[in-house]
């Protein structure tokens, strides 16, 4: 401790008792004083310091305990480019539970996902579009009722090649109960399950409603039975981002409506040369019939119609037969199946129908030359069938037809259809 403090009280006590003051009244005061300086500028700073220090680790503390020990992990990380459109986007949770994952594309559509049963992981339904930014917002909850939240984006691949899928029956249109959706693709699919997973369908009333994939490129929907008349079908054609095969994704989300309209099923009988018409179950009309001759005879089954033609040409060489025939101007066509095998009008036949078979396959019907009489047989059949109605043959000395050959998948038990 510094002393001159006290020699400069003692020169004072000197003067002081020489002014005839007494001797110790200022010394103690003096002294005192000193100690004190010293205490305070020896210890002062500490003092105030540990009183402001103590403040803030209790600051710290609180701050500390208000924070959430939640941890939320985005993938990919904020900022990705070129992310896979399946199985990249996962969010998840530690030291909590996640309460909220909202993820939208850049046209603020969401992308629907679940939480899972212990909060721990959230992750998409489905797959997610290509050349996409994604913003992801991700809340969880600790153990105390504290939340933590997270943010990100990235934005998914461009991809180099691409596969299209072509469909019917088209957008908006009426088609009859045994019309199936059918989906066509531009490229062998080898990921059958992906794209499947991407076509979801939805009726009203509900019914089950099934897929079931004729080779690589082909995958057609239907339910158990003719669909009911009345029903609406919604398609959500979701392929965009769905790798079909390595490398290769979809390019194209559409939605496409159909509605079911009124039910025609009609039943050709090969012994009897006639088709009967059923509307809504009940017997509508009966009509003579010519069917394919003895070594060429028509196809058993359960055949769809899916083209409807006023007039058309039918040449033996694009089905098969040479130049066995080559017939211009036939009306009222309606096609079977891929293969060829229409139901048509037929103006050449004399007097075949109801009386022998004489076709190379199709169904006949009297008609005349380019079906400008409104009132044959065939014309009535023509104006009073739609796309996607039924008809049976029965009676045929040949086989059933392959139930890929038109949309013709009826010919299918429900059990190998689901398989």
């Amino acid at each position: 401790m510094n002393v001159r403090p006290i020699s400069g009280a003692s020169v004072d006590a000197r003067a002081d008792r020489r002014a005839g003051r007494g001797r110790g009244r200022g010394v103690p005061a003096l002294i005192l004083g000193a100690l004190l300086l010293a205490v305070t500028a020896c210890g002062g700073g500490d003092s105030d310091s540990g009183s402001g220090g103590k403040g803030k680790d209790k600051d710290a503390a609180a701050a500390q305990s208000k924070q959430s020990e939640a941890v939320v992990t985005i993938a990919p990380k904020n900022g990705a480019a070129s992310v896979d459109t399946s199985g990249a986007l996962k969010v998840s949770a530690a030291k909590g539970k996640l309460t909220e994952v909202e993820v939208k594309d850049d046209k603020g559509e969401k992308v629907d996902g679940k939480i899972s049963a212990d909060g721990a992981g959230w992750t998409p339904s489905t797959h997610l579009a290509a050349a996409t930014t994604y913003k992801v917002h991700a809340v969880a909850k600790d153990s105390g009722g504290r939340t933590a939240a997270e943010d990100a984006s990235f934005t998914t691949l461009t991809p180099k090649n691409t596969f299209l899928g072509t469909f019917t029956p088209e957008d908006g249109s009426t088609v009859g109960v045994g019309m199936p959706f059918s989906l066509r693709f531009t490229r062998g699919i080898t990921h059958p399950e992906d794209v499947e997973k991407a076509v979801r369908i939805k009726t009203e009333p509900a019914v089950d409603v099934e897929g079931h994939w004729f080779g690589n490129d082909r995958l057609d929907f239907r339910p158990e039975k003719y669909w009911k008349s009345g029903t609406k079908v919604t398609v959500d054609l979701n392929l965009d981002g769905v790798e079909g095969r390595e490398g290769v994704y979809g390019k194209q989300h559409k939605t496409v409506s159909f509605t079911i309209g009124r039910e025609q099923v009609s039943v050709v009988d090969v012994d009897k040369l006639t088709m009967k018409v059923r509307r809504d179950g009940k017997d509508f009309k009966t009509i003579p019939v010519t069917t394919g001759k003895p070594g060429m005879e028509t196809w058993n089954g359960q055949m769809v119609i899916s083209e409807k033609l006023k007039v058309t040409r039918m040449n033996g060489e694009t089905v098969g037969y040479g130049g066995e025939y080559d017939i211009k101007d036939v009306p009222n066509a309606m096609r079977l199946t891929t293969s060829g095998t229409f139901l048509h009008g037929n103006y050449w036949g004399g007097d075949a129908f109801g009386n022998y078979n004489a076709s190379h396959g199709c169904i006949g019907l009297r008609d005349v030359r380019g079906g400008y009489d409104g009132g044959t047989p065939a014309a009535w059949f023509f104006n009073h069938s739609m796309v996607g109605d039924v008809v049976v043959v029965k009676n045929s000395h040949d086989r059933t037809v392959d139930p890929d050959n038109g949309l013709n998948g009826w010919n299918m038990s429900w059990e190998k259809w689901k398989a």
